[in-house]
């Protein structure tokens, strides 16, 4: 029988099984718990509007004169091609700017303690880059619906300006309210208005090769937080940090303006997309428990992304030394985001994340804690640590993607980072009031994100359990 003649329930269970085929066989796990039939109801699916879309034409209208609906954009993906890759270029340089600040916290950390923040603890001194690191997610709340409704150039725009008003404001700061409007509020905010959209865009251009796709992308943040260290250590000596902010700057200008002219969309807007946020979806036990295990990752990977050069200060290192440790560690980011990427695609993004949980822990643990004090031990614990930290962020967002349509990608991926945000904020706080508690050693801040990392690890695992079953732990997902 014609496709055309079929009634609508005949083609929503046809567009559900093209639907479960082109997973490779595995179940939309946005459906896969016992709430599905609930969040049915309250989150339409494509398959729905299908079926309305048929009942209403098939009256009116020929066959040969029916639009095509949206399951159709979602069959079909570029997977490749000259515009998909200048999407993910264009994202690549606007997460540069975002991303690449977001990499550099630990030198601003190290510096602004020992120069214009003296006088306070490490503790409060952090307050200025959690804010910063709980801005660049919590507005996605927000910001990842208007993107679903609206696309993603003006709201690049609008990070781009703000971002670098804010290293621009920063050059001029001397005390610490000044650097938490400075770089905390405006920055935190630009660096949110990038990165939403940046990483959701991508993924209306690939679907099997997402994995890929985003991985690559997301070695922007590692590659910026090569260069902008790099940069800024010797022009903190020839002119000064105010003028070094203001060259950073320039830098991040550049970035932005290129990803405002490359990034776009493809898909058209969801059916039922608003620009306000929806947490009904914590409803779906699979995504709650993804959620929770990000937001452990997020909790530890700061403490040591923060603390790592002021750590290095403390065992007596020198104050080179101790930023270039950044670099090194974002070079080792880069593969980290790169080469799992592929992985992902293949053994599949839940079982990549839970192992580079793992290996991070390893990292604390076996090199950090016993081998730390020690230049051969921390450069390693820096390149195994940017390694496995680079694989959880660039495949986070894929273990998102997994659980949602294509075209509620940006609310879902906003929503859980959302949440995530929360973990920012408190977790640098946290490991610099440890620190101060510990009268300046650092063991007891490096067991903290051991633990944290355990626990990471046991939610997604307990995700992926509850998306496929007991008998599903050792399967790809």
């Amino acid at each position: 029988m014609d496709l055309d003649q079929e009634n609508p329930q005949q083609q929503v269970d046809h567009a559900k099984h093209t639907d479960t085929a082109e997973k490779g066989g595995f179940p939309d796990t946005a459906t896969r718990d016992g709430d599905d039939d609930d969040t049915s109801r309250r989150l339409p699916s494509n398959n729905d509007m299908l079926a309305r879309e048929a009942t209403t034409t098939t009256t009116t209208t020929s066959s040969s004169s029916r639009p095509r609906s949206s399951t159709s954009h979602q069959e079909t993906y570029p997977e490749g091609g000259l515009q998909a890759w200048l999407v993910v270029l264009g994202s690549w340089c606007a997460l540069m700017s975002a991303m690449g600040l977001m990499n550099t916290i630990g030198v601003f950390q190290a510096y602004t303690a020992s120069h214009q923040l003296r006088g306070y603890s490490e503790g409060t001194v952090g307050w200025v880059y959690s804010i910063y690191t709980f801005l660049a997610f919590f507005c996605g709340v927000y910001i990842g619906p208007v993107f679903d409704k609206y696309g993603p150039r003006w709201l690049i725009v609008v990070g781009c300006a703000t971002t670098v008003g804010g290293v621009v404001s920063m050059s001029f700061c001397e005390d610490l309210w000044q650097f938490i409007l400075s770089f905390g509020l405006l920055c935190g905010l630009g660096t949110s208005l990038i990165f939403t959209p940046s990483i959701a865009a991508v993924g209306h251009w690939f679907r099997r090769r997402r994995g890929l796709a985003t991985g690559l992308a997301s070695t922007a943040g590692g590659i910026g937080g090569i260069i902008f260290p790099l940069l800024l250590t010797p022009l903190f000596d020839r002119i000064g940090f105010a003028w070094a902010m203001r060259v950073l700057a320039l830098v991040c200008l550049l970035g932005g303006l290129l990803g405002v002219l490359l990034v776009r969309a493809r898909l058209p807007p969801a059916a039922n997309a608003t620009p306000h946020p929806d947490f009904r979806i914590f409803r779906q036990t699979t995504f709650t428990l993804t959620t929770l295990g990000i937001f452990l990752l997020e909790l530890s990977l700061f403490v040591p992304l923060t603390y790592l050069s002021t750590y290095a200060q403390r065992q007596g290192f020198s104050d080179p030394f101790a930023f270039h440790l950044q670099p090194i560690l974002n070079a080792a980011s880069v593969l980290g985001r790169a080469l799992p990427g592929y992985y992902a695609d293949v053994l599949g993004p839940f079982n990549v994340c839970i192992l580079s949980a793992l290996l991070s822990l390893a990292a604390c643990l076996c090199v950090w804690l016993p081998l730390g004090h020690t230049a051969p031990g921390i450069i390693l614990f820096a390149v195994l640590f940017g390694f496995a930290s680079g694989t959880s962020i660039a495949i986070a967002p894929v273990c998102i993607g997994s659980m949602c349509k294509t075209q509620q990608y940006g609310r879902y991926y906003a929503t859980t980072y959302t949440v995530v945000s929360f973990a920012c904020l408190v977790g640098i706080p946290i490991g610099g009031t440890i620190v101060g508690a510990s009268d300046g050693d650092y063991d007891n801040v490096i067991i903290f994100a051991a633990v944290v990392y355990v626990a990471s690890a046991a939610f997604l695992v307990a995700a992926k359990l509850t998306a496929l079953g007991r008998k599903g732990w050792l399967a790809r997902y």
